[in-house]
């Protein structure tokens, strides 16, 4: 049994870690608004944005906005490793009590925040953004996105929250525990689910993207949902030993068909067309659990080779940049 929440103050500092990818159209206006926030929020905060390989000026942007204000920290990888690397190499160097995850797009509004430091506040040590409203996508998008999270909880993890994406605050505790996870093939809203902790919603209206291009089409996304259930499941292997069974049965069904029409009522089995289907349907099944099987001895062999989760070329802070082990 989880321990029973325990108030707790206002944290000391709170960082925002912003990860970045082809922003420049949105970088000013989101210094604008956290210039605003920082201004009305009584509150010691730095700004950690991660450059994830753009290729437009944003991270020229970002040194701009960290020469004229200290709070402001920029890293640059030294090529695109994708938005979860974005987001844990800004978590590794943030230094608040409570920390936020946004993305730069704008979408999630800076005025959930207040309410998830009220709960943090409650004793959560995660606060988690749920999208009551999605503006500015199409319904396809909205069902899929649907469809991605109660799939997700059904058959590979039953605590990921539903309509959630990487926007959420925790507290130093919690992100301590995360920062010990270095796998590869990372899903942060999974890992984060996984921790435990005292965990709750805020819900929200989410805003339409007004600048710039949405960093996650259709087949990225089908990527990043299967990157999520390789990661946290065995599900699909279980799946593939279902099927293999299910293949077996009807196998069987078919042999003993052709046996009784030989044996009792004296006919040749007309069975070329079904043998062919039966004989592709096999080699298909032998092939895709030869694939999937493939996907998790890949992801071995990556994790064995203890390569560093990103290298970061430049650092606003002027220290020395230091990749994670």
């Amino acid at each position: 049994m989880s321990s029973p929440l325990q108030s707790r103050s206002t944290p000391s500092s709170v960082s925002f870690v912003f990860p970045v990818f082809n922003e420049a159209e949105t970088l000013p206006h989101l210094r604008t608004a956290m210039d605003e926030w920082l201004r009305t929020n009584p509150v010691t905060a730095e700004v950690i944005l991660v450059d994830d390989g753009s290729r437009d000026q944003s991270y020229k942007l970002i040194t701009e906005w960290a020469a004229v204000d200290s709070r402001v920290r920029g890293l640059s990888f030294s090529k695109n490793f994708g938005h979860q690397m974005a987001v844990s190499a800004g978590l590794s160097v943030a230094q608040g009590d409570a920390i936020v995850i946004m993305d730069a797009d704008l979408q999630d509004p800076l005025d959930v925040v207040a309410e998830m430091l009220t709960r943090y506040r409650e004793g959560y040590d995660v606060v988690y953004g749920q999208r009551a409203e999605r503006e500015g996508e199409t319904l396809f998008k909205r069902i899929t996105a649907w469809m991605f999270y109660r799939i997700m909880r059904r058959f590979v993890h039953k605590d990921l929250p539903e309509d959630t994406g990487d926007f959420r605050l925790v507290s130093r505790r919690c992100l301590d525990a995360v920062l010990r996870m270095n796998e590869q093939h990372r899903f942060l809203r999974g890992i984060f689910a996984w921790v435990g902790f005292h965990q709750v919603a805020v819900r929200y209206k989410r805003n339409p993207r007004l600048y710039g291009q949405t960093k996650y089409p259709l087949l990225k996304m089908l990527k990043f949902a299967w990157n999520a259930a390789l990661s946290f499941s065995t599900f699909p292997i279980k799946l593939i030993t279902a099927g293999g069974f299910a293949t077996a049965t009807l196998a069987c069904i078919y042999g003993a068909y052709a046996v009784v029409q030989k044996y009792f009522f004296h006919s040749t089995v007309q069975g070329w067309t079904g043998l062919v289907v039966i004989l592709g349907l096999i080699g298909g099944m032998i092939l895709v659990s030869l694939g999937v099987i493939g996907e998790y001895v890949g992801r071995i062999f990556e994790e064995v080779k203890r390569r560093p989760l990103y290298v970061v070329m430049e650092d606003t802070s002027k220290r020395n940049p230091l990749s994670p082990p």
